[in-house]
C-alpha cells in the first residue's frame, strides 16, 4: 500500500506528551492499557506508570511494554500524581487509569483539540457515554452525588467531578495556585476546581468520552473514599483543607530512567 509520507508527517502533532498511569497491583490490565495507547501521532511520547509499591507483576509488565516506571513509596492516588506531574518530560500531560476503562484511542484527538483551540485543560466526562456495566449502581449514585455537591459548592459547571482522564499543559503548574494539594482520591475533584478557578471556563473545558468496564480488581474503597471526597469538597470550600506533603517526587524515588527499579536488575 502506498503511503504519502508528507501527508502522514503533517498529521504528527509538534508536541511532546507524557501519559501518566497511577498503578497498584494492576498486572491484569496494565499491559492492555499500554497497548491501547496510539503511537506515532506526536513528536515524542512518554508512557509512565507511577507505581505505589505493587506486589504483583505490574512494574515488570510495564517495563516489558517499554513504559517508564517510577516508584512512589508514599501512599495515595493523589500522591502518585503529584509526583508524576513534577517529573513528566512532556509539554502536555494526559492521565488515565491503568484498568482499560478510559478510551486511549481518543488521546490524539484530545491533544489536538487542546492545541488547536488554545486550551490549557480538558477533563473528560465519563457519565454521559458510560457503557453498560462500567459502573455499579452504588458507584453511579456516588459519582452523581459527589458531582452534584461539587457543582453546588463551587458553581463551576463540571458534570463529572470524579473523572480521572485529563489532558493539560504541564506549564499550568508554573502557577503554584494550580498545584493540587491532596494525596488521596480527592485530587481528582481538586484538579477540576483549580482549573476552572485559575484558568477559567474558556481555557478549561469538559468533553464527554466513553467509559468501559474495568479489567482486574479495584483498589478503591467505595464508602471510605466517597466520604473522603465529600469531606474534602466542604473543607476546600471553607479553606480548611491541608497540604500534607510537598509538591513533587522525592529525589531518591526509584525510576527506570535511572536503572534502579528492582525488576531491571
Amino acid at each position: 500500500m502506498y503511503v504519502n509520507l508528507a501527508e502522514f508527517m503533517a498529521k504528527v502533532l509538534p508536541v511532546s506528551v507524557t501519559i501518566i498511569l497511577p498503578t497498584r497491583n494492576e498486572e491484569e490490565a496494565v499491559g492492555p492499557t499500554i497497548d491501547s495507547i496510539p503511537r506515532g501521532w506526536c513528536d515524542e511520547l512518554e508512557i509512565m506508570i507511577v507505581d505505589g509499591n505493587s506486589e504483583d507483576k505490574t512494574r515488570e509488565i510495564a517495563l516489558e511494554k517499554g513504559a517508564r516506571v517510577h516508584i512512589e513509596p508514599r501512599k495515595g492516588y493523589g500522591r502518585a500524581y503529584r509526583s508524576g506531574f513534577d517529573i513528566a518530560k512532556g509539554d502536555i500531560i494526559v492521565t488515565m487509569d491503568a484498568d482499560c476503562t478510559y478510551p486511549a484511542e481518543v488521546v490524539p484527538d484530545l491533544v489536538k483539540r487542546l492545541l488547536e483551540d488554545e486550551l490549557d485543560f480538558i477533563t473528560c466526562d465519563r457519565l454521559t457515554l458510560a457503557e453498560a456495566g462500567s459502573m455499579s449502581g452504588i458507584h453511579g449514585f456516588g459519582n452523581w452525588m459527589l458531582s452534584f455537591n461539587a457543582r453546588m459548592l463551587f458553581a463551576y459547571g463540571i458534570k463529572d467531578s470524579q473523572s480521572g482522564m485529563w489532558v493539560f499543559r504541564k506549564n499550568i503548574f508554573d502557577n503554584p495556585k494550580m498545584r493540587p494539594t491532596n494525596d488521596g482520591m480527592p485530587l481528582s475533584e481538586e484538579m477540576k476546581i483549580l482549573a476552572r478557578k485559575h484558568l477559567g471556563k474558556k481555557k478549561a473545558i469538559e468533553i464527554s468520552v466513553p467509559y468501559r468496564p474495568r479489567v482486574g480488581d479495584a483498589e478503591i474503597h467505595t464508602w471510605g473514599d466517597g466520604w473522603k471526597n465529600l469531606r474534602f469538597l466542604y473543607f476546600k470550600r471553607v479553606g480548611l483543607h491541608r497540604t500534607r506533603s510537598e509538591w513533587g517526587a522525592l529525589p531518591d524515588n526509584p525510576d527506570s530512567l535511572n536503572g534502579d527499579i528492582p525488576e531491571q536488575k
